[in-house]
């Protein structure tokens, strides 16, 4: 299987509402030797609003962000999409992307009508450097060159950690620079901790993780929160029954006997304690799992020994009504997930039927003008909303006067974020966010802001006149 290593440079860290602004991929066989390379901007999309720390970190003027010769961001899209599909099956990777990349190319294909799950579907799976080089930093120390702050807390971000590993001539926050210091990242790992790195690339897939959890009564789970490491040595109890790739683990430091005597809000109780008993781990998104033998000593030293950890494993395994209960509490006593108006931030709450997938591929095969006819079959009130949207920021000359006049209206009360507290940047926010920037920068980066400063201002100025 191939690597396709990514990278997105953004309006913004809102993941359900920037927008992507230059994407860079890198296709690598197995070896991670060069086999291709995709490169591709667009400009702003009329409803998003960029955010001036992010435009001052990637150096992206207004010229760039309006350029009428780059693509919009459906043509974007289409094409990211296209050659992702080329180059499947394959393992993606990028930098911190389980966390912020991928949920921006997840949303990238939803709001243009694609299936969002590329990168874990159709044979494809996916890792994360960022937490390749966290667990081996804990696990074998000295591997990498990590530097750290003031504070001798160490920084994983990647244009640190890329030069403190001998990466020259790097173009940080651009994403074929990013892309192309990842790879080098990776191939040091792959050099010097190839156990470390070959493990990764294993529990990338879903069904490798599922079987190693279900084979080993006794493992390692890490996590990272903030840079910091937490381990457990724990046994599988099962999958939530409302998702299949979350799996419930038990801390087996903790003895089950103890669990099976409480009564339902005794145990409700305990499960919220911390440190937390029962866990959960994802299946599709590479979880940091080793099998106890490849522990490292420090880490079961810390617990019992694993006579006893196998006896807390067998107690709960043959405890099947246990296992049950441990789940249907904690899965009983999650805050429920409140339904969110806002379209962006509904992306998880279905796929999309059979019909309405067919529609889709429809929709991008034929001219803007006959396209609305499709978004009136889809079952799917939310690939309405989208479909409609892109008419308007691809093609609004093909939409009656009066749905333009309407759509136009609607969008100035969007970006001056007239409803109140909303949960995407303003132009007014923005506005303010440069004028604070603008007070402690110099040089280059206060001539950017300035331009930016005017941009928006303009901006302003078009959608108050709108508002009258």
């Amino acid at each position: 299987m191939s690597f396709v290593f990514y990278d997105t440079e953004t309006t913004g860290t809102l993941t359900a509402f920037d927008q992507i602004l230059q994407f860079g991929a890198i296709k690598t066989d197995y070896e991670l030797n060069e086999l291709a390379r995709f490169e591709i901007r667009c400009r702003l999309l009329p409803y998003v609003v960029p955010a001036p720390s992010a435009m001052r970190v990637t150096g992206v003027t207004v010229d760039k962000l309006t350029a009428p010769a780059l693509p919009s961001h459906y043509e974007m899209v289409r094409a990211i999409q296209a050659k992702l599909e080329e180059w499947s099956p394959a393992v993606f990777i990028g930098h911190n992307s389980l966390r912020f990349d991928e949920h921006l190319l997840r949303q990238a294909l939803y709001k243009t009508l694609h299936a969002p799950y590329l990168t874990n579907t159709n044979g494809n799976c996916r890792t994360d450097s960022l937490r390749m080089i966290q667990a081996v930093n804990l696990f074998k120390p000295g591997t990498l060159s990590i530097p750290a702050d003031s504070k001798d807390k160490p920084i994983f971000k990647l244009d640190r950690l890329a030069s403190a590993n001998g990466f020259d001539h790097y173009t940080a926050h651009d994403a074929m620079g990013d892309v192309e210091a990842t790879i080098h990242m990776c191939r040091l790992l792959m050099e010097r901790a190839d156990d470390h790195w070959s493990n990764f690339v294993r529990f990338a897939q879903k069904a490798t993780v599922l079987d190693f959890v279900e084979e080993e009564k006794v493992f390692s789970l890490t996590e990272f929160y903030y840079g910091k490491a937490f381990s457990w040595l724990v046994t599988s109890i099962g999958p939530n029954p409302e998702n299949s790739s979350e799996l419930f683990v038990f801390d087996l430091s903790n003895d089950p006997s103890e669990f099976a005597a409480l009564d339902d809000d005794e145990l409700a109780t305990r499960l919220g304690t911390h440190p937390k008993p029962v866990r959960s781990l994802r299946s599709n998104a590479c979880p940091c799992i080793l099998a106890y033998e490849d522990a490292p000593e420090f880490q079961r030293a810390r617990g019992p020994d694993i006579d006893k950890l196998r006896e807390h494993a067998a107690k709960l395994k043959a405890d099947e009504t246990l296992g049950r209960r441990l789940i249907d509490t904690l899965v009983g006593t999650r805050p429920t997930r409140e339904p969110s108006v806002h379209v962006e931030e509904q992306i998880y709450d279905g796929f999309a039927d059979n019909s309405d997938q067919a529609l889709m591929t429809r929709f991008h095969e034929m001219e803007w003008s006959d396209r609305a006819g499709v978004i009136a079959g889809f079952s799917d009130p939310r690939f309405k909303t989208l479909g409609e949207r892109l008419i308007y920021t691809e093609a609004p000359e093909t939409m009656p006067a009066q749905s333009r006049s309407a759509y136009d209206l609607a969008l100035a009360r969007r970006l001056m974020g007239v409803a109140g507290t909303v949960p995407w940047l303003t132009l007014p926010k923005s506005l303010a966010d440069t004028d604070d920037l603008l007070a402690v920068v110099s040089g280059t980066e206060a001539a950017l802001l300035n331009d930016l400063r005017d941009y928006l201002a303009h901006r302003v100025e078009r959608a108050v006149a709108l508002l009258a």
